[in-house]
Formats: structure tokens, sequence, C-alpha cells
């Protein structure tokens, strides 16, 4: 019998970044890494959907200029 798995976007840089409030390693939110084993498999799903845009943020250098994160 297989276990199921569950989705996670985790790379195991598990850094939160002070002024987002974002882990710099995956794009969650302290609340959502700390929820994540409890939530749905569709909630993490729409989590992660959000995650590609949340890092694109970082590398904006005009999100550097207002207080957003550097990465």
């Amino acid at each position: 019998m297989t276990t199921p798995t569950t989705s996670t976007p985790c790379i195991k840089l598990c850094v939160i970044d002070r002024l987002s409030g974002l882990c710099e390693g995956c794009g969650r939110t302290l609340q959502e890494v700390t929820g994540w084993g409890a939530m749905s498999e569709a909630e993490r799903v729409q989590i992660m959907a959000q995650l590609p845009e949340r890092k694109a943020m970082w590398s904006r250098p005009a999100s550097r200029c207002a207080g957003q994160p550097t990465r």
C-alpha cells in the first residue's frame, strides 16, 4: 500500500523574510507553512498557484525602492 503524498513547494530553504513575511525558499507565509499539513489539497494547489507571482515581486527593481524584499 502506498501513502498519498502532500503537494508542497518547499525546497528546504526555510527563511522568513522580515519585510515581506514570506519564506525565501518557497514564497509561502509563515501561517501557510505551519498550517500546510492541515490544509486540503485544493487549498495547497491554490496557494502554490500564487507563489510564482509572489517570488517575481522579489526580483522587480521598483519593489526594492518601495521597501519590498530584495530577492
